[in-house]
C-alpha cells in the first residue's frame, strides 16, 4: 500500500511539471521589457510574443490597482506566436502590462513595470549614428544632463547578421532603461547612439511627454546590407559583395550600466571603429530591422552614405528611397496597421571628411543621391521625410578620423527641426536652409541669377563655392562661378569665364566644401545651410516645400 504522503508528493510533482511544460515558450518579444515605451494615440500598441499552441493569452494594461484595458488572444500553432493591439493611450504613465497564458488549468503569468506611452522613434545607419554620447563634444556635460530626461528611454539591438529574416532579435545590448551616464556614455560606438539620443532630447523639450528611442546601427555598412532583397532587386542591384566578416565577441548585457557614475565597467569587446562591418547584402535587414516589424513607430532617422561612396554609388538615389518605402510597408504590415503606412523617415545628408584627391565626387554625389537627385526633400520619391544638412559640421581633428565630426548636437538640432515641421506638422517653422527656385542666365552681362525660396545669409564669399559647367566643341568642363552681388533672395554669379555655353550650376560640389559652419549660404534667422545642389541652366527648378 503507498502512503499517503507519497500519492501527494506525487501529485504535486506532477502538477510541477505540468505547470512547467504550460509555460516552456511563454515570453514576450525581445524587445518589450520594463521601462519601455509604447506609441501613444492614435496608434494602438502592439504586445506580442511566443507561447505554447493552443492556449490562450489575456493581456491586462494596468494603472495601479486599475484595470485599464484587457484584450484576449491564442497562441497561432504555424508559429507559436500571439499578438494583441491595445486600445490607443495618451501619453504619460507608468503602466503595468501583464500577460496571462492559459492551457487548460494552467496559468502562467508574465509582467513587466515602468511602461510609458509617447513616441517610438527607429534610428539606424553606419558609424556615425553608432557613436555615442561619449565620443562627441562637450560629452560630460551631456551626460550629467541626461538624469533630467528619465521619461527618455533608450534601447539598443545588438550587431547581429542573419541570412534569412529573423521573427524575434537573437540578441539585445541594451534592454529599454533609463538614460545614465553609464548607458549613454558606454564606450566608443558601443550601445546608444549620440545622434538618437540628441533628436530624441529635443524632441521631448518640445513636446513635454514621453519618448522611446530604438538603436539599431552597425559602422562600415553599406546601405544594401539594411536593405530586403526585394528592395534591391527592385533597383536592380547585383549582389557582388558577398564577403562575410567575423562577428564581434559581443555578450549582451541587459542593463549593466545603470550606475548614474560615468565609471561603468566596459565588458563588452571593443571593436575599433574604422573596421569594415558586415557587407553581404540584406543580413542587417534580416537581424537587426525585420525583427523590430511588428512595433508601432512614430518614425524613423537615419545616417548612412559613407561606405556607399565607392560601392553602388549610381544605384543610391533608387536604394535609399527603395528602403524608406519598404521600410514603411514592412513596418505597418507587421503592426496591424498601426504604424503609419508613410510614417515620417529623417536622415542626415552626409558631412564631410579629409581626402588626399579633393577632386573626388564620392561624397558630392551621395549627398545629391540622398535626395532621389531632387536636392531637397520632402520630394515626389521621397514624401513625408526631412533632413539634417550636415556638410558645415566637418571635424579635421576628430580623435575617430574626420569622417566621424563630433558635432552631433548640431546635427540632432537640425533633424529635430525636420521632425517638428514634417512629422508633428509645426507650421511657420524654418527647418531647411535656402533652395534656389529660380535660374536665370543673363548672358548679355556674363551673370548668372539664382533667385532663392527664402531669404538668404551669404557667409562668405569665394570663387570657388558655385560652378558652371561650360561646353565648346562638344566638351564640357567645370569652371569657378565667383559671386557678384547678392540681396536678399537673390544671387549673382559672374560666368565670363566661360567662353563657351553654359549649360549647367552647382553649388558646395566637393567633399569638404566649408570649414565649421563656414560655408558660403545659410538662412539668417536660423543657421541653416542651403544644401548642395546641381541643375541644368534650361530646366527651370521647382522647389516645393511640405
Amino acid at each position: 500500500m503507498v502512503a499517503l504522503g507519497s500519492v501527494y508528493g506525487l501529485l504535486l510533482l506532477i502538477i510541477v511539471r505540468a505547470s512547467r511544460s504550460a509555460g516552456v515558450g511563454f515570453r514576450f518579444a525581445s524587445y518589450i521589457d520594463n521601462y519601455m515605451v509604447l506609441q501613444k494615440e492614435p496608434s494602438g500598441a502592439v504586445i506580442w510574443g511566443f507561447g505554447t499552441p493552443g492556449a490562450t493569452v489575456t493581456v491586462t494594461l494596468c494603472q495601479g490597482q486599475e484595470t485599464i484595458t484587457k484584450k484576449v488572444t491564442s497562441v497561432k500553432a504555424h508559429s507559436n506566436t500571439w499578438m494583441v493591439v491595445l486600445d490607443p493611450m495618451e501619453p504619460g504613465g507608468p503602466f503595468e502590462v501583464m500577460a496571462q497564458q492559459t492551457l487548460g488549468t494552467t496559468n502562467v503569468t508574465l509582467r513587466v513595470h515602468n511602461v510609458l506611452f509617447g513616441d517610438v522613434w527607429l534610428c539606424s545607419g553606419q558609424s556615425n549614428m553608432q557613436m555615442t554620447v561619449s565620443q562627441i563634444f562637450n560629452a560630460s556635460k551631456e551626460l550629467s544632463d541626461s538624469a533630467a530626461y528619465q521619461s527618455v528611454r533608450i534601447f539598443s539591438v545588438s550587431l547581429v547578421q542573419a541570412e534569412e529574416e529573423l521573427e524575434d532579435l537573437d540578441e539585445v545590448d541594451l534592454s529599454w532603461s533609463k538614460p545614465t551616464a553609464g548607458n549613454l556614455g558606454h564606450g566608443n560606438f558601443t550601445y546608444m547612439s549620440a545622434v538618437c539620443w540628441l533628436f530624441g532630447r529635443y524632441l521631448y523639450d518640445t513636446l513635454q511627454y514621453p519618448i522611446g528611442l530604438v538603436s539599431s546601427s552597425w559602422g562600415g555598412t553599406p546601405i544594401e546590407v539594411w536593405s530586403s532583397r526585394r528592395s534591391l532587386e527592385a533597383c536592380g542591384v547585383p549582389d557582388t559583395w558577398n564577403a562575410r566578416v567575423l562577428q564581434p565577441e559581443i555578450k549582451p548585457r541587459k542593463r549593466e550600466c545603470e550606475s548614474d557614475g560615468p565609471l561603468c565597467s566596459l565588458r563588452r569587446f571593443f571593436r575599433a571603429a574604422l573596421v569594415a562591418g558586415p557587407s553581404a547584402h540584406s543580413v542587417l535587414w534580416n537581424a537587426m530591422i525585420h525583427p523590430l516589424q511588428n512595433m508601432t513607430l512614430k518614425g524613423a532617422v537615419w545616417y548612412q552614405g559613407e561606405s556607399n561612396a565607392d560601392y553602388n554609388r549610381d544605384l543610391y538615389s533608387c536604394m535609399f528611397p527603395a528602403l524608406i518605402d519598404d521600410w514603411r510597408q514592412t513596418f505597418h504590415h507587421g503592426s496591424q496597421g498601426q504604424t503609419e503606412r508613410f510614417f515620417p523617415f529623417g536622415f542626415v545628408q552626409l558631412s564631410s571628411y579629409t581626402l588626399m584627391n579633393t577632386s573626388d565626387y564620392g561624397f558630392p554625389e551621395i549627398r545629391w543621391h540622398q535626395t532621389a537627385d531632387f536636392g531637397f526633400v520632402p520630394n515626389l520619391k521621397m514624401p513625408n521625410t526631412f533632413m539634417a544638412v550636415a556638410m558645415d559640421l566637418c571635424d579635421r581633428d576628430s580623435p575617430f578620423g574626420s569622417i566621424h565630426p563630433r558635432d552631433k548636437q548640431t546635427v540632432a538640432y537640425r533633424l529635430h527641426l525636420g521632425a517638428r515641421a514634417v512629422a508633428y506638422g509645426e507650421k511657420n517653422l524654418t527647418f531647411q536652409g535656402p533652395l534656389p527656385k529660380k535660374i536665370e542666365l543673363l548672358a548679355h552681362n556674363g551673370l548668372l541669377s539664382l533667385t532663392y525660396d527664402q531669404e538668404i545669409k551669404v557667409h562668405r564669399q569665394d570663387n570657388k563655392t558655385f560652378e558652371i559647367s561650360c561646353c565648346s566643341d562638344h566638351q564640357c568642363k567645370w569652371l569657378p562661378a565667383p559671386m557678384n552681388t547678392f540681396s536678399t533672395q537673390t544671387l549673382i554669379l559672374g560666368i565670363n569665364a566661360c567662353l563657351g555655353t553654359v549649360v549647367a550650376v552647382r553649388y558646395a560640389w566637393i567633399t569638404w566644401p566649408c570649414e565649421y559652419k563656414q560655408c558660403a549660404i545659410y538662412h539668417p534667422s536660423s543657421t541653416l545651410p542651403a544644401p548642395p545642389f546641381t541643375a541644368h541652366i534650361t530646366q527651370p527648378l521647382k522647389y516645393k516645400g511640405i
